[in-house]
């Protein structure tokens, strides 16, 4: 089965903040098995445009990366990353077995 993943770029625009956000989302991270494979980091943009944090989280299968996107305990996290960071986020599906 093909796992799921959230690819995220993050420009933190308040760093106090932010902190809450991560304490906020870890119990939706815990209760759909989010593993971290990318979690900022060092990197070097080749090509486009880039952002100062990268994070890539796998997930078992793409519904359990979207469902975790969706439910209420990631959601009330998501209002605090809004607020204290600009994001680009999306969710795809890697290639199956």
């Amino acid at each position: 089965m093909a796992k799921g993943y959230w690819i995220v770029r993050i420009s933190v625009k308040d760093s106090e903040r932010y902190p809450d956000y991560l304490a906020a989302a870890k119990p939706a991270f815990e209760k759909f098995g989010a593993r971290f494979l990318v979690r900022g980091g060092r990197y070097e943009a080749m090509e486009g445009t880039s952002r100062e944090r990268n994070v890539v989280v796998e997930f078992e299968d793409y519904a359990t990366a979207l469902a975790c996107y969706r439910s209420p305990e990631y959601q009330a996290a998501a209002a605090i990353r809004q607020a204290t960071a600009d994001s680009d986020f999306i969710i795809a599906e890697g290639p199956g077995d």
